[in-house]
Formats: C-alpha cells, sequence, structure tokens
C-alpha cells in the first residue's frame, strides 16, 4: 500500500485545523515534459522546501517535485513545537557520541531554532510564531532528575532559557493536577506548522525555484547527472535531494531501512472562549508530557485546544481519529467531557531506532535527510539549510549530523513493523502501570 494515498484525498490537505487556518496559496503544476536543473529535491516539507530556498538564493537553478500539495505530510499536520536540542538528551548524546560532539550538536540544534524565526522574520511568513514550550512530568519520581537536566545544560551549555516548576507552578500553568513538576523552555517556540512550509514555499518560488505538486515520483536513476522521473515527466539534476521522510517509500530501499513511518494524530476543540482556553493553559506555550507516546498540546489563536496523542504502527489511520485522542485528552483535562471536537486528523512522522535524525550523503551527488523522529520543525528546516551548504561545498556542519549512528530495523519491511507494534506495546504498559 503507498502511504501517499491511504489515508487522504489525492491532491488536497487533511481536514485539519491548520488546513481551515492556513492562508492558502493556488496549486503548482505537475510536471509534464523533460527539464533539467542544477539540483532536484524530491519532497515539499520543510526539509525539501528549505534546501530549494537556500541553493536557489546561492544561484543555483533548482527543481522541487511533490507527490501530492506544498506541507501536505508532515511538515503541514504536526504539533508547531520548534523544541531545544535533539530529540535524544544531552546527557544520552554525551554517552553515544561524546561531550563535544554533543555539545556541537547542542550549538547546531540552537542554530535550527535560530533558522526558523529567522526565516519567518525575513520572509514575512504569517505563521503565528510563539515563544514557550513546557516539559511536564507524568510521574513525580521523574521530575528531580528532570529539573536536574535544567542544571545541567546551564553548567554545562550556558543555556539559560529554561525555569523548573515544581507540582503548584506546574498546577498553575495547566490547571490539571495529572503533572507533578515540569520545567519551561522559553527559547523554545511553536508555529502553525502548514503556513511555515507554504511561506517557505511562496519564498522559494520568489527566488527562482521551480515546484511541481501532484508529481508523484516513481523511479530515480542515479549517476550523475542523476534523472527523476514521474508518470508524465523527468528531471535530469546534476544534485539529488531525497527529503521525502516517512513517505519515501521504496523509492530508495537503503534509506527507507533507517527510518520507519508511524502515525500520530490531533484533535481541535470547538472554540472555548479566551476565558475558557485560558483556564487549561494560562500562558500561551505548548505543551509535551513525559509519556513514551507523547501528548502534546496548546491553545490556538481562535482560543481552541489542539491536542495530539496516540499513535498507530498501520498504513490506516484508525476509523474514529477523534475517539483515539479524546481518551488521552480527557486523563488530562475531563472536564471536556462534553466539548466538541471540530477537527481530527493524522499524519506520518518517520522514527529511527534511536529517535535521533538520519543524515547521509549517499553518493558525491545524493543528499538525504529523515528520521527526525517527531523533532522535525527545526530540524528538518536547518537540514534543508546544511544540505544546501553541503552541495556548495561546505559541508562540515552535514558532516556532523551524519556522524550520528543510526542502525537498520532488524526483520527486514516484513518483520519491522510487528516487532515495533510489540516494542510501543510494551512500553504503553509501563506508562499505564507507572513503570
Amino acid at each position: 500500500m503507498n502511504l501517499l494515498y491511504a489515508n487522504d484525498k489525492k491532491g488536497e490537505h487533511p481536514k485539519s485545523w491548520y488546513a481551515a487556518t492556513a492562508t492558502q496559496m493556488a496549486p503548482f503544476p505537475k510536471l509534464k515534459g523533460s527539464e533539467t536543473a542544477d539540483v532536484c529535491v524530491i519532497g515539499g516539507g520543510f526539509t525539501g522546501l528549505s534546501t530549494a530556498l537556500h541553493l536557489a538564493e546561492r544561484g543555483y537553478s533548482v527543481t522541487l517535485i511533490e507527490a501530492q500539495r506544498i506541507g501536505w505530510g508532515a511538515s503541514g499536520r504536526n504539533g508547531g513545537q520548534v523544541g531545544s536540542g535533539q530529540r535524544a538528551d544531552q546527557n544520552e548524546l554525551e554517552k553515544i557520541v561524546g561531550l563535544d560532539d554533543a555539545k556541537r550538536l547542542w550549538d547546531l540544534a540552537e542554530q535550527s531554532k535560530a533558522l526558523v524565526k529567522s526565516l519567518a522574520k525575513t520572509h514575512n511568513i504569517e505563521c503565528a510564531l510563539r515563544p514557550g514550550v513546557a516539559h511536564v512530568e507524568w510521574q513525580a519520581k521523574n521530575v528531580p532528575a528532570l529539573h536536574a537536566y535544567t542544571e545541567h545544560l546551564e553548567k554545562n551549555y550556558g543555556y539559560t532559557q529554561i525555569e523548573n516548576l515544581d507540582c503548584a507552578a506546574t498546577y498553575k500553568l495547566l490547571g490539571t493536577e495529572v503533572y507533578h513538576g515540569g520545567s519551561l523552555d522559553m527559547g523554545a517556540a511553536h508555529i502553525h506548522p502548514l503556513n511555515f512550509a507554504l511561506g517557505l514555499a511562496r519564498a522559494a518560488t520568489k527566488a527562482g525555484v521551480q515546484i511541481y505538486e501532484q508529481s508523484e515520483v516513481t523511479r530515480t536513476i542515479e549517476g550523475d547527472p542523476s534523472t527523476v522521473v514521474t508518470a508524465h515527466g523527468k528531471v535530469t539534476a546534476n544534485y539529488l535531494v531525497l527529503a521525502c521522510n516517512g513517505y519515501l517509500g521504496g523509492l530508495h530501499k537503503p534509506t527507507a531501512a533507517r527510518v520507519m513511518p508511524i502515525n500520530n494524530f490531533i484533535v481541535a476543540t470547538e472554540p472555548l472562549g479566551q476565558n475558557g482556553a485560558e483556564a487549561l493553559i494560562k500562558r500561551d506555550v505548548a505543551i509535551a508530557d513525559s509519556k513514551f507516546v507523547v501528548n502534546y498540546f496548546r491553545r490556538s489563536a481562535d482560543h481552541r485546544l489542539l491536542f495530539g496523542g496516540g499513535e498507530n504502527y498501520s498504513y490506516k489511520f484508525p476509523r474514529d481519529i477523534r475517539a483515539l485522542v479524546r481518551k488521552s485528552m480527557l486523563q488530562v483535562y475531563p472536564q471536556l467531557k462534553d466539548v466538541k471536537l471540530d477537527y481530527a486528523w493524522g499524519g506520518t512522522l518517520a522514527i529511527t531506532i534511536n529517535r535521533l535524525p538520519y543524515f547521509e550523503r549517499i553518493r558525491p551527488n545524493l543528499f538525504t535527510a529523515a528520521g527526525y523522529s517527531g523533532h522535525g520543525v527545526a530540524l528538518a528546516t536547518f537540514a534543508g539549510k546544511i544540505i544546501a551548504t553541503a552541495i556548495i561545498g561546505q559541508s562540515e556542519d552535514f558532516d556532523i549530523m551524519s556522524r550520528i549512528p543510526t542502525h537498520r530495523f532488524p526483520g527486514g519491511r516484513a518483520m519491522r513493523t510487528p516487532a515495533l507494534k510489540l516494542a510501543m506495546m510494551w512500553y504503553a504498559m509501563r506508562d499505564r502501570l507507572g513503570l
């Protein structure tokens, strides 16, 4: 089954709150006929758009091909959090890559956040950029470790934008008793992700990028140059960038073996009014909790609660996304049991075994970045920039990211999804039992 068409109407964004409130743009044409470019980018999400924009601004001719619509995949459906650091915390990275590279990876992640903010400002992208992401603890026994991590970042990384929250402060912020403490990172941020993607597309076209939508790539012919083939056209380019993330499918099997698509889900309540929304989240910040299958939520500009929670690992979304996410939402806010859910949608992201992103220069003229594991708003945007600079000839930052160890999922395509389901069931049970 092709994930591109498994759950959504062809050529349409999902019926999400993001799509309903986006500053829409006219569709781009389908690729028809043959053309050439310096660089061909496959994928119209944050990675692909950022790659194309940064190369075009340096004078490269760039063609970007998207199978559906710009921002149609994870980039236009996610929780919108522009988080600090990598997906793994710095303590874990220090064990994996050593202190020096861990510090460099932290610096690159800081540049990632700054890039999102800079692009939004430079290109006048109206994406509701707001500061603040709180991480809150489901289990009281883990609060001291979370607070110690804040101190570790300040002492060893010079990061001073996080404040620790005790149980009372967490309750004051969120109005729920299910969390026992947390931390508030005002250096992180949250955005309207689809508007950010569409804004990048506008900036890219203004810089000269040729964008094609509804043009699924059926195969690539790797060489020097390489050729990208769709149903009705082809592009020959000196460089090729695979920016497909969870929708790569069988287009490049060695890359697909290192990333796995999974599905995550979000609902948007009916408007609660300003007082109602602020009774749930006092400050206009985004929230992520400590469950293995993370709950993440925030207020919207029109005073709704946007709440993400629940995953599945098959190609198809569940029949009733509302029921799935409502269960998690009511664990946090039981007072919302009679509130209508106006929107419910799912999206496919890509994870790696260790939840760290996969960057690789597969051939001298073939690049990929994927597997952001739910931490991709900033990192995917930054990936595009450093892929572009590597193509230009300055590959230091890309090389650092590519040194992060990633591994193939065991069992091949036939067994890795059942194995993942078993692992996720185990961690979900640990959440329920408080282990």
